[in-house]
């Protein structure tokens, strides 16, 4: 599993996610490589379809399924959608089920659930 956590210079909620990443990644025994990639200019944000800092990506695929559409790609923040607010960093649920879906094991679980 490949996870990329793209961030701007001085993104005050980059580490942050990085060490949440890492605590679920720990909690799942979840093996991965963690990349940090830092985003310089609006070619490299157009390039990596960068949404704003940080933006977390596993196996290329944004874990916020509502932004996996999106195409205001530039040089920002970035603020993820955590009922009934928006937080700068994902929640801990939201990384957990990008996380589950990248590795197969939530498709697993709705197929048992039905």
């Amino acid at each position: 599993m490949k996870i990329e956590i793209f961030h701007i210079e001085g993104c005050p909620n980059h580490r942050r996610t990085v060490e949440r990443v890492n605590e679920l990644l720990n909690e799942l025994c979840s093996p991965a490589e963690v990349i940090e990639v830092p985003v310089t200019d609006s070619a490299s944000a157009l390039a990596y379809r960068f949404l704003g800092s940080p933006t977390l990506k596993i196996n290329g695929v944004d874990v916020e399924p509502s932004a996996r559409t999106s195409t205001q790609f530039g040089l920002a923040c970035r603020t993820y959608l955590v009922a009934p607010r928006r937080e700068g960093i994902p929640s801990q649920e939201l990384i957990r089920e990008a996380l589950l879906e990248a590795s197969g094991e939530r498709q697993t679980v709705m197929i048992e659930a039905q």
